[in-house]
């Protein structure tokens, strides 16, 4: 057997195939479920996994519980239709089933960094790939960490006359050492006559409390009349992923889910009082689950303690509308984190340097123009340096939204004196976002890896509502002249908050993600009493934009 992984390579493991590239996340909102600030919120995050774990502390993580896509087809796989999942299992499937274990592999490799040497880890799997996965484990967590093979047992689901129904997914425990967490779980089983005991409840029913096994049966899936079900097609129970929690954690212990798909291990976890980072490559996911943790918090009984906060973020793909907002001193930060360029406070008109050359940037407004007059000072302060001095520093980059022509001018002269004066300065004059902005980025993708789409910016659609009050209470709305704004996008994802408190949204039950989207886009929503209510309708598209609507509406 190979002893390394597939895909390692000895130099630069799994980087060669897979380069790091580090990029912030966007804090799009904190969700606030606690009066108090004073402590670190749960992280919901959309984005690639591979970066975001690359971005984690190592040793840091006390569970890890991941349902990756299992090896049984693309078409299979794609659950939300988002353009960022469609590109993520394009690299997936690209080179068969190493090609899949190789994926696998980067990933499980960073979990294995940050997970605590007290914690442990669960692979959800089935039998297209399980035995393989086992064995790239094996080699990543070494085999003598190999704990269980726990096997989730159901009868749901057809039948196949040339096999034997297959009706059970495998859990493939680890751990990274012999300091885990493990605290056994026991049920209670009822029998119909004595068996084992002679216990008996208060109805006279004959029961034992026995250890649970690696065959775990008792735990139903998510069918058509569950009542957890938000119509997410690989949804698991929240049992399934309660006894995980209750046997590998302890409170405010810290779980990760990597890929969160209908969010069901973040919201056991905020129940269970454990801390989580969660984070999925769809758009989509990040929203529902966002919500399911806002319903989740609202259950909570008379006395109990409330849950932490936590923030919506993204990596990758930001919102340039966000950005317009941000106070300018946190805007030029962004983006020089982004352009890989470090922050300066010395210096009013320099803000940043990138491999020894020095970096402006422009104001946060989308529609903010740089002038001859930023040239200028930009300029100016590149001969002040000791750079510009000793070192015959003559090159600045400028980063901007826009530039005004009477700029472009000004930097045109600049460089034009390169050929008649020793002193010159050429300035580049990048605009956010374009292909020279993003190339140090995408200049790292292998056959492996597309980072085409990483480090772009999206504009929300515009959401447009009409109304009707139909009487008894009932209204019908209609989203369907919404238009999207980013090319080649489409709509994906609409959720209604029908009685808005003005402050923070929450989607009313029932009306969030559906597979049919038509179905979303238009519904009737009957109110409890007749009254004005706040109406908000938020739109995602396949991009990642998010647009919102908001309108008072009288019910009758």
């Amino acid at each position: 057997m190979e002893a390394e992984p597939k895909g390692w390579d000895r130099r630069l493991g799994f980087r060669k195939l897979y380069p790091r590239i580090d990029l912030p996340t966007q804090i799009l909102e904190r969700v606030h479920l606690d009066n108090k600030e004073d402590h670190e919120p749960n992280r919901l995050i959309w984005g690639d996994n591979l970066h975001i774990m690359r971005s984690i502390p190592s040793n840091t993580v006390d569970l890890i519980y991941i349902d990756p896509p299992f090896f049984s087809g693309r078409n299979f796989n794609v659950l939300w239709g988002d353009n960022n999942e469609l590109r993520s299992f394009n690299d997936i499937w690209e080179g068969g089933l190493d090609g899949y274990l190789i994926w696998l592999n980067a990933r499980l490799y960073e979990m294995k960094r940050i997970l605590k040497p007290t914690g442990s880890i669960y692979v959800h799997c089935d039998w297209h790939a399980s035995h393989y996965i086992k064995i790239e484990m094996d080699r990543i967590l070494g085999h003598e960490n190999f704990r269980n093979e726990i096997v989730w047992s159901y009868r749901t689901g057809g039948v196949s006359k040339k096999y034997w129904p297959r009706k059970h997914d495998v859990l493939l425990f680890y751990i990274k050492s012999d300091r885990y967490v493990h605290k056994p779980t026991q049920e209670r089983i009822y029998y119909d006559q004595p068996f084992f005991t002679e216990q008996v409840d208060e109805e006279g029913k004959y029961y034992a409390d026995v250890y649970i096994r690696d065959i775990w049966d008792d735990v139903k899936p998510i069918i058509n009349v569950s009542k957890e079900r938000i119509g997410y097609p690989t949804q698991k129970p929240e049992k399934l992923l309660e006894r995980i929690i209750k046997a590998s954690t302890n409170e405010n212990d810290i779980v990760a889910d990597f890929f969160i798909g209908g969010g069901t291990t973040a919201a056991v976890a905020q129940r269970l009082g454990r801390r989580f980072i969660v984070c999925d490559q769809s758009r989509v996911a990040i929203a529902v689950t966002a919500e399911r943790l806002k319903q989740e918090s609202m259950t909570l009984e008379l006395g109990e303690e409330p849950r932490l906060d936590f923030t919506v973020e993204q990596w990758g793909i930001y919102e340039a509308d966000r950005l317009s907002q941000m106070p300018i001193d946190d805007f030029r930060r962004f983006v020089l984190t982004c352009y890989g360029a470090t922050r300066t406070e010395d210096s009013s008109a320099i803000h940043g340097w990138r491999n020894q050359m020095p970096v402006w940037v422009g104001a946060p407004r989308l529609d903010s123009q740089t002038t001859a007059q930023d040239v200028t000072d930009f300029a100016n302060a590149i001969r002040r340096t000791e750079q510009y001095r000793q070192s015959n520093l003559r090159d600045g980059e400028m980063l901007a939204w826009g530039f005004r022509q009477d700029a472009v001018e000004a930097a045109k002269q600049l460089r034009n004196l390169e050929q008649v004066d020793v002193n010159f300065v050429s300035l580049a004059q990048i605009q956010i976002g374009d292909d020279r902005f993003r190339a140090h980025i995408t200049r790292h993708s292998t056959d492996r890896a597309d980072y085409d789409e990483f480090l772009t910016f999206v504009r929300p659609p515009v959401v447009s509502v009409g109304w009707k009050a139909l009487g008894g209470k009932s209204v019908t709305f209609d989203a369907s002249e919404s238009a999207v704004v980013n090319p080649g996008a489409e709509i994906i994802n609409v959720q209604w908050d029908f009685n808005h408190n003005g402050e923070r949204f929450t989607a009313t039950p029932g009306y969030s993600f559906q597979r049919d989207k038509s179905k979303a886009l238009q519904v009737t929503h009957k109110f409890e009493r007749a009254r004005k209510y706040l109406v908000v309708c938020r739109v995602q598209d396949s991009m990642g934009g998010e647009g919102m609507w908001s309108g008072e509406v009288e019910v009758v």
